[in-house]
Parts: structure tokens; sequence; C-alpha cells
């Protein structure tokens, strides 16, 4: 058999036991309510086309084989311009005249791959303009105060705009569960907010595809799907890849799984954070509705500025978490001042350690000893947890809501440890901070059985997607409340500071004991922050391998202090700095560039320390923080600020249209909402993120500047 004549099963080999494997993006025909040719960009020739083209565009005999130029209307002199951009992943959109009798489409047109554009056409609908109405939503979303507000307008503005009868925004969690946050619908529907759906009723390539397609429409669940012909690409024998088609056939499970709710039309837009799917906008109506290219386009900036809304709302929780461990800092550099130990300070009120992370007990691992406060296991226990987190790969963070799921063992610690949130604060093994919480028996509302997503008949006919959506409740024992994002962040925080802490604490040890030099001096050299110890007479005594590798230099290089100077870039201001330190006992903390022997520049913040007991002089102490990342993060706001309000897209358009200054004031609310999320992006835990969380919200707003621009077009075409 010819390839070009070759048929493949549209959506792959799967069946509803095995969904995964459905290949959904290859689904080889469309919805009957549009058409699609596909172009072969070298000679403009039609070498693909839906069954229906022909009949749908009023063009007799078939399209295929022949070139876009020689089609009746306008389509060539309207799809050129567009041909000079990308179209990928972003399509462009406008309208042309096809056929004999020249009748007007809204058409869109994308690149699946170089050489290939697809072109897909629909009717043109009644005018859609929610233009004023866009820029008030975009207000409305950019000062929700939280995630609660947020998605109770998004719903409500979705359900305005749309008018479909049930409008959700489903959440996702860690493990792909979603779950209906908050919805809005008409008054005689059974109401969905709160129910859970398993994680497999959405597969993982239907999740990779809303990463791509970020708004799908189904018009009619009952729709006959209409073929692409050939099925094969003629030259090459591939399958025509749909993932950015908006009129692309759904799949048959999911149809199925529509139809089993009694759901005739739907809508889903995704919202993605930080490069994630972190959750859905799912319209659903109960008969058949189609959405016009505008409507979906204000659509999508919608769900562009939700996105950025909810990575700004995790930077305010961000924000919140570091405020409260930064209290917590200034307690143990004035414990370690004032009493010689840092221990009080983290376990002298139950609120310094428990509040922040919203725990009921914590422990504290740390040379082979336990501290504890609150509701806790016995020592040996917390000692076991501790042995059992050192056998797993290491982690900054390890959270579990379930510790008895995690580990059979500690079953019999589930009523007051089913949480628990472990950060280490040294490299050395079985020293550990951790975080525990309670059992909390709970209802959780499932939409249907999630243990029998698909039900089977008496033959392998009668196989089908869960039938039943009637609420499904499950008694979770064994768990406590989840660790959020705020709690993570603070206990990374805590743990970093602790980490800090203890370097400096050791390193004092060691002057005070010279008994335990070796054992202190191995602890100091393992240690990943860089560290100095010198003695009373300035004379370098320690260098560990952190310190050696920032100074690009080998053991023995640097005698003395005095030796550090020619490592700094700003000799005249660290002589000074050393200088206040020998000579008037002045602690030195700031920002300086270290200069490495092997020519690299890193700046740093030096904090200096001398060492007494009572009024006795034992030595020095030096720790250096890099700050590589912080600078590159400093560099990535300028940056972003910097590109993200130039409004050039705009500037160099002719609109022609009387709305030209709503349009305007839409991007300037795209990019206040952009720079307003950027600036709170500010205090991540992780600093090396901050420059990949900016470029997402930049790529978010050059994404909603381009709908918008695409929208102009259309507009202009319109006229």
């Amino acid at each position: 058999m010819d390839a070009a004549d070759r048929v493949d099963p549209a959506f792959g080999e799967a069946d509803l036991s095995n969904c995964e494997k459905e290949q959904i993006h290859l689904a080889g025909s469309i919805q009957p309510h549009g058409a699609l040719i596909v172009v072969d960009e070298s000679d403009d020739n039609v070498v693909m086309a839906s069954e229906n083209a022909g009949a749908f565009l009023g063009i007799p005999g078939n399209t295929a084989g022949r070139r876009i130029k020689d089609l009746p209307g306008n389509l060539f002199e309207r799809i050129e311009p567009h041909l000079k951009k990308v179209l990928n992943p972003v399509s462009s959109a406008f309208r042309c005249t096809v056929g004999e009798k020249a009748e007007s489409f809204d058409a869109t047109v994308h690149r699946p791959k170089d050489s290939v554009f697809v072109v897909e056409f629909e009717p043109v609908f009644e005018c859609f303009d929610a233009t004023e109405e866009l820029e008030r939503f975009l207000r409305q979303i950019q000062v929700a105060s939280s995630l609660r507000d947020l998605c109770n307008d998004v719903a409500e503005i979705y359900k305005e705009i749309t008018e479909f009868d049930r409008v959700m925004v489903y959440r996702f969690d860690d493990e792909g569960h979603g779950e209906v946050y908050t919805e809005r619908k008409e008054p005689d529907l059974e109401s969905f907010e709160g129910n859970w759906y398993p994680a497999s009723d959405i597969p993982q390539i239907a999740r990779r595809l809303y990463l791509l397609n970020r708004v799908r429409v189904l018009a009619d669940v009952n729709y006959e799907p209409v073929r692409i012909v050939p099925q094969v690409w003629p030259i090459t024998g591939d399958q025509l890849d749909m993932s950015l088609c908006v009129l692309r056939s759904m799949s048959p499970i999911h149809i199925q799984y529509l139809k089993n709710m009694g759901v005739a039309s739907t809508l889903v837009i995704s919202v993605i954070v930080d490069g994630e799917l972190w959750g859905l906008v799912a319209c659903h109506n109960y008969s058949p509705r189609n959405v016009s290219y505008e409507m979906r386009t204000v659509c999508a900036l919608i769900a562009e500025s939700v996105s950025t809304r909810i990575a700004a709302l995790q930077g305010f929780d961000q924000a919140e978490a570091l405020l409260s461990v930064r209290h917590l800092e200034q307690r143990l550099a004035e414990a370690v001042s004032r009493e010689g130990d840092w221990r009080s300070a983290l376990f002298g009120t139950s609120s310094s350690l428990l509040k922040p992370l919203d725990a009921s007990g914590a422990a504290l691992l740390y040379e082979d000893n336990v501290l504890t406060i609150g509701d806790v296991p016995s020592t040996q226990e917390i000692k076991r947890l501790g042995d059992w987190l050192d056998e797993r790969p290491r982690q900054d963070v390890f959270a579990t809501s379930s510790l008895s799921r995690d580990r059979a063992e500690f079953a019999n610690l589930t009523a007051i440890a089913s949480g628990l949130l472990a950060t280490p604060i040294s490299d050395n093994k079985g020293e550990y901070l951790m975080w525990l919480r309670p059992e909390r028996v709970q209802t959780v509302t499932w939409g249907g059985n999630p243990l029998k997503p698909v039900e089977f008949g008496d033959s392998p006919n009668d196989l089908s997607p869960r039938r039943s959506f009637a609420k499904w409740h499950q008694l979770v024992e064994g768990t406590s409340d989840s660790w959020t994002n705020k709690h993570l962040t603070a206990a990374k925080l805590i743990a970093a500071s602790v980490s800090d802490v203890i370097v400096q604490f050791r390193a004092v040890q060691m002057l005070l004991a010279q008994d335990q030099l070796k054992t202190v001096s191995i602890q100091l050299a393992d240690s990943f922050q860089p560290i100095v110890v010198a003695n009373d007479q300035g004379k370098i005594i320690q260098t560990n391998d952190s310190f050696l590798r920032l100074a690009g230099a080998s053991p023995g290089k640097f005698l003395s202090i005095k030796d550090l100077e020619r490592l700094f870039d700003e000799s005249e201001y660290v002589q000074k700095k050393l200088n206040g330190l020998i000579k008037y006992r002045r602690r030195w903390v700031g920002e300086a560039t270290i200069k490495s022997l092997d020519g690299n520049f890193t700046p740093v913040v030096v904090r200096a320390d001398t060492v007494f007991v009572g009024d006795r002089l034992l030595g020095y102490v030096f720790h250096f923080t890099n700050l590589t990342h912080s600078r590159k993060a400093e560099s990535a706001r300028r940056e972003f600020q910097k590109t993200v309000g130039a409004d050039q897209r705009l500037s160099n358009l002719e609109f022609g249209v009387s709305s030209s200054i709503l349009y305007r004031n839409l991007l300037t609310t795209i990019i206040s909402n952009a720079q307003l999320a950027a600036l709170e992006i500010t205090d991540d835990v992780d600093v090396a993120r901050i420059p990949e969380r900016l470029d997402h919200i930049r790529r978010s707003a050059e994404r909603s500047a381009e709908l918008l621009e695409h929208a102009i077009w259309h507009a202009r075409d319109d006229k």
C-alpha cells in the first residue's frame, strides 16, 4: 500500500483501559463546524484537506493539489502578511473571502513544522466585542488579594463573557488530582464546587497539549468527525500533528466522558503558572455551542493575566514566610552573642519555630542530640525518622502529609506525626530540623468513585468512562493537612539560617576547644559554606574547600588575614574593613567582589567576626555567601522591566479602528500587571529560579501582546 493511501487509527491503539497511549494530537479528523487545509510553503500547494473543505468553502472539486493563489477569493492576499511570523505556538487570525460566492470566513494559520502551514476556516459569528469590559476584567484580576478571591472573580468573569451554563475553576494538586475550586452556574444545576476528580481522568498527553493549545472548544459532543485526506503526509508518511489546531477532533473517550455527564459542549482554558499546568477554567454547556475567534482571544488574554496574578500571590506567600524567618534570624544572632548558643532561640517559645509552618511539634537532630517542642514522638522515634531520611535521596525539603503511607513502620506515629516536613541543616548525616502535624480525619467528596474510572458491560463494546458522577464520599484517615508552598519556603529559609549559624558556631567551637580541633575542622572542611578561621595573631589556621574553590587557590596560599586583601577587587575598601576588624574589633558585614587567583570575579557577602572569651581575643571567623545568583536575579528584574515596559509591538501598527485607544489601554494594563507581578517575585528563597520565573511572566506578557495584536489585525480585517 502506498504511504499516501495508508490510514492509521486516528487516535492510536489506546482503549479505555489504556488511554495514556491515545495519540490525541494525531486525531486525523476535525469537528464539522469548520474546514482545514494544509499547505506546502515551498510551492503554495494544498497537500492535505478535510473532506468537507470544498463544500464548506464553496469551491467546486477537490482543494487538494491546488495552489492557494488559485483559490477564488482573497485568501492568498489576506494570509501572505501573516506568513512572515513564527506562527508557533501562537496562531495568527484574519478574515477572508473564499469560494465562488466569496463568502466570509474567520481563519487561523499556524506552522506545525518548517515549510508547512495549516489554515482553519470557521463561519463568521455575530460581532463579539468585549474590549471595554476586558480592561475592567484585567484590572479586577490585578487587584485580587487572595487565591480564593481571584478564582471567584475568574469564574464570574468567564460566566459573564461566555454565558456557558457552568464555569469551573479547576485546580490540580501535587499528585495531579483536580479540585473544582470554585464555580458559577445556572440555578437549576447541581453544584460541583468542592468535588475532586482523580488524576487518571486527564491523561498526561492531554495535560501536555493543554500547555501548547491553551483554549479548546468542543461545539457539539454528538458531532460526526470529518477526516483529513490523505491521512499521512505524502512524502514522509507522517501523520499531521494537530496539537495547535482549533478544530481538532476530541478523543472519543473524552467525548463519552462528557456524554456521561450530560454535557453537550465545552470551552476549556489552560492556566499556566511558572511554565506548568496549574489548572483549567472548564466551561460546560448543556446544549451545543460554538465560540468565535474573538471570544477565544479574550478568554486567552484573561487566562494569561490570571496566571501572572497567581504567580504574584505566590510571591506574597514567599514574602510573608521570609518576614517571619527574618525575626527568627535576629533572635538566633542575639542568642549566640548573649548565651554562646543558638538553640534557645529556636526552642525558647513555640511561636519561633511552630507558627511559621502551622505545625504542632518540631524537633532538632544535631550532633546526635534531640531537642523538641510541642507534640512530638519519643526521642528514639525521632532518631528513627532521622535514620530513614538519611536512607532517602537528599532533598532540600522533604514533605509528606501521610507518613504511614510513605513508610508503614511509622503507622504508630499517626496520631501526632501523620505530617512530616524535614530539612537538613548541614551536610552531616542525621542532622535535621523536623516539623510535625497530627492526623486530621476528613471527608473528601469525589465526582464519582475515583477507584472506578472505567466501567465494563457485557461486551467490549460496552466499555465506558465513568458513567456515574454522583458525589462519592471518601473518609480519609492517616493524613494531616497538606504543607503549602508557604510552609516549604519558610522551612527552607529557617534551615538556611540555622545552617549558617551552625557553621559559624562550629568555627567558634574550634577556637574554644583545641582538643576538638580535628573533628570540627573536618566538619568545616566539608561545609558547603566558604569559611576562614584565624587565631588571635591573625594567622589563618583553617580554610575549607568551599573557600579555596571560591578563591581559585590551593591550600596554604593564604597565611594571614592580611593575605586576604589581594583576594578582593576593592582593595582600599577591604583594607579599611580589615583594619577596623583587627584594630578596633569592628564586625565586618558587607558586600564585596572576590577576584579569584584564576581570574574569576564573584560577588559575595562577607561576615567577619571577632571571637572572645571574656575579654580575651581568641581569633577571627570569616564567612562568605556567594551572591552570583542574587545578582543574576537583580539583572533579570532590570532587564524584565526594560523589555516588558517597551510597547514597540503596538507603536509600529496602524490601527485603523476607532477603538485604538482601548487597545492601547489594554496593552498598558497587561504590561502593568506583568511589572507588578515581577516586583512581587523578589523574595523567592531559591534565588537561582528568579530569572526563570521572570522569564515565564515576560513570555506571558509577550503572548498577551501577540494575542492582542492578532485581535487588532482581525478587527482591521473586519472593517
